[in-house]
């Protein structure tokens, strides 16, 4: 038999025996699941109802973030014309000027 021959029947091999062991996990978890179930259903009480799951309230919604501090005008004049300057030297691209430039507008 061959190199890759050899390797076949190596795979063959692993194959099966994780598909044989998947399927006695399988099994056995069913078996322990079903006694489980049996165990608990005899041990409540006989004519009450079965308790009804209680779940946790949601948790709260995040405090939405506080909006920045507004800018006088002639702060963001400064601002928009030092943008201006750093997009006209090459600094920045159209884009990140753009997107500076709506950041300080709100």
């Amino acid at each position: 038999m061959g190199l890759i021959g050899g390797m076949a029947r190596t795979a063959v091999v692993a194959g099966t025996a994780t598909a044989v062991s998947n399927r006695v996990s399988r099994r056995q978890a069913g078996r322990w699941s079903t006694q489980a179930d049996a165990d608990a259903y005899r041990s409540q009480p006989q004519g009450y109802p079965p308790p009804q799951q209680a779940y946790a309230a949601p948790a709260p919604a995040p405090a939405p973030a506080p909006a920045p501090p507004a800018m006088d005008s002639d702060a963001l004049i400064e601002q928009l014309t030092k943008l201006g300057a750093l997009r006209d030297q090459g600094v920045l691209t159209d884009a990140e000027f753009e997107r500076q430039k709506a950041k300080l507008l709100g």
